[in-house]
């Protein structure tokens, strides 16, 4: 069996996805996704002029070989647009072996280690009054863990607070919308937030909580010791990573989980973190890390250091690698949670799948390969409009993290 065609196909059904279809010699297909959300094109031009011309007449189950020879034979490695474009390419070649043996991918990686995949919804909303009914709204639909945003008094947009609850989309303008932001403000009123919730939902849900880059270690440290006494399953992206020591400082101060990663793009931009224990969460995912083989490698090193699989689950990422991450989370020994954002009818429609909800659980497709497709004529239905991710900016004008 040989490779005799890659399809790069970018499609906008009420977000843009970017998906690269390859073709072999008795007809199997499998797809990748190859989304970077606010880069989109960046993705498609990478993979349609410079890597699909060296797949044709590749032998499509040499998958670790085929990495290996994107990932050392560019010579320029890592990165968010090489590293998605390896993983549109691995996760695809996972998805022709499915096929090729009448088996679901995750028997290929060694079989279940759960029943189901437990995941996480987004409940946000301008006041705490809204944000109480948007998780009693998630624990009617069965979820056993919740994010929670809020807005902040005294800041007209925060992040993760949406008009649509179901399906947040950041990525909002073709040129970024600018927001302000205030730590000292954001700091003295998320605690009182968590405390309406623990007092509202009891102890049991899971309550995680997202920062979004935008403190320092010793403001995240104080945010994380003063959210202590609601027992959060984890506070997800304190800081920028850039500088992981500060992760030490922070580790120092406060027993709140951290969770982090999914901006990563390898093993090595995490292997501190991992190997040291700074964090108890490891957030990367198939689409920005390399596809599910090097996925596989970072949540490996997470097993032998007592830190657990929580990958990105946004809305930027298709059905196609929701599909994947499910087979990975339902047969490493080390998972924790998948975030699971639900995607609009219209995004369905044009990547049907098989994997399903019920019960707080996620389950992978039980058909060979990954169980997702893409419909091409109705994806060439929604051509790519162009949306960027917003910018951040203090008070005093500053820019900061967003």
């Amino acid at each position: 069996m040989r490779i005799t065609d890659a399809r790069v196909i970018v499609t906008c059904p009420d977000r843009n996805f970017v998906t690269l279809k390859i073709v072999t010699d008795e007809g199997v297909y499998g797809l990748g996704d190859a989304t970077l959300n606010g880069r989109e094109l960046a993705v498609a031009a990478y993979l349609r002029d410079h890597v699909a011309p060296l797949l044709i007449g590749r032998d499509p189950s040499r998958i670790e070989d085929t990495w290996q020879y994107l990932y050392k034979g560019a010579y320029w490695r890592r990165g968010p647009v090489t590293m998605t474009a390896v993983a549109a390419v691995d996760t695809a070649l996972w998805d022709i072996l499915g096929k090729v043996a009448g088996l679901p991918v995750y028997r290929l990686l060694g079989g279940r280690s759960r029943a189901g995949v437990t995941v996480y919804g987004h409940a946000n909303g301008e006041s705490v009054d809204d944000v109480l009914t948007e998780v009693a709204r998630y624990v009617e639909l069965g979820y056993r863990a919740v994010r929670v945003q809020t807005g902040v008094p005294g800041l007209a947009s925060t992040y993760g607070v949406s008009t649509n609850k179901m399906f947040y989309e950041p990525a909002d303008a073709a040129i970024p919308t600018e927001n302000v932001w205030s730590t000292e403000r954001y700091l003295a009123h998320v605690p009182s937030v968590f405390a309406r919730v623990r007092e509202e939902f009891g102890p049991a849900l899971k309550l995680l909580h997202d920062v979004h880059h935008r403190l320092t270690p010793i403001e995240a440290a104080r945010l994380g010791r003063s959210l202590e006494p609601f027992a959060l399953t984890w506070m997800e992206d304190p800081v920028p990573a850039e500088s992981q020591d500060g992760f030490r400082l922070i580790r120092q101060h406060t027993t709140t989980p951290i969770a982090v990663g999914e901006v990563f793009n390898t093993v090595w931009d995490c292997e501190q973190l991992i190997r040291e224990q700074l964090i108890d969460y490891i957030r990367t995912t198939v689409v920005h890390a390399g596809g599910i083989s090097h996925l596989r490698r970072i949540f490996d090193l997470a097993a032998l250091h007592h830190v657990r699989s929580g990958s990105h689950g946004a809305t930027d990422l298709s059905p196609v690698c929701m599909a994947a991450a499910l087979h990975v989370d339902i047969a490493i020994p080390n998972f924790g949670l998948q975030e699971y954002m639900r995607h609009t009818d219209a995004t369905d429609a044009v990547f049907p799948h098989g994997y399903r909800y019920a019960d707080g659980y996620l389950h992978p497709s039980e058909e060979p390969g990954l169980g997702v497709d893409i419909d091409e004529d109705l994806a060439a239905k929604y051509p790519y409009r162009p949306a960027s991710l917003p910018v951040n900016r203090l008070e005093d004008g500053t820019m900061h993290s967003w």
